[in-house]
Parts: structure tokens; sequence; C-alpha cells
């Protein structure tokens, strides 16, 4: 009986802390537009370090200096999307510039 109650067990564990980041993250508004974005990105710069060095210090462990990462949310929010688009815009006019010069490329060998 406990064999087929782990599995179900591990599952419910899985969905609820999915579950839970989404709701956190979906309160904070990170899914929200760039600026909520940027300044709950700020807030969590602002928060997580002491909280870090808080709990080394509790459990008295030594970490590594973080990376500095300059980054700017409202430049780079959605620019996969943007460029899909403007590949998908452009998308006719190279198929034919790239068949015309095909065309052109088999004419020359038949020469």
């Amino acid at each position: 009986m406990a064999a087929k109650l782990f599995p179900f067990i591990k599952l419910v564990t899985k969905v609820s802390v999915a579950g839970g980041a989404l709701y956190v993250a979906y309160d904070t508004g990170l899914l929200g537009s760039s600026e909520k974005g940027a300044d709950v990105l700020s807030k969590a710069k602002s928060a997580v370090p002491p909280a870090v060095e808080e709990w080394m210090k509790y459990f008295g462990l030594q970490l590594p200096a973080p990376p500095k990462i300059e980054f700017s949310p409202k430049e780079t929010w959605n620019s996969g999307v943007q460029k899909s688009i403007s590949a998908l815009s452009i998308a006719p006019t190279k198929v034919c510039e790239y068949t015309n010069q095909g065309i052109q490329y088999l004419k020359n060998l038949s020469k």
C-alpha cells in the first residue's frame, strides 16, 4: 500500500511547489508588464543578499561573492518574440530572393 501511496505524495508535492511558485510570481507582479518586472527585480536584489547572509551566518557557511550582472528587463522583455515576428515578416521576401538565386544558379549550371 505504501508503494502505491509514495508516487501520489510525490506528485502532490511537485504540483503544490509549482503552484506556489506560480502564485508568488503572479502575486509579486512578475507576470505583468516590464515595469512591474523591473520593480520586482530591484526589490529582490535588495532583499535576497541580506537574507542569504543571515542564513549563512546561522549555518556557519561561507559563500563566494555573486558575480555582477548588469541586466535591464525593460530592454529585453519579449525580445525573443520581437525577433521571431521580425523574421516572420521578412520571410516571404527572403524566400523569393533565395528562390531567384537558386534558379539563377541552376541556369548557370545548365549553360
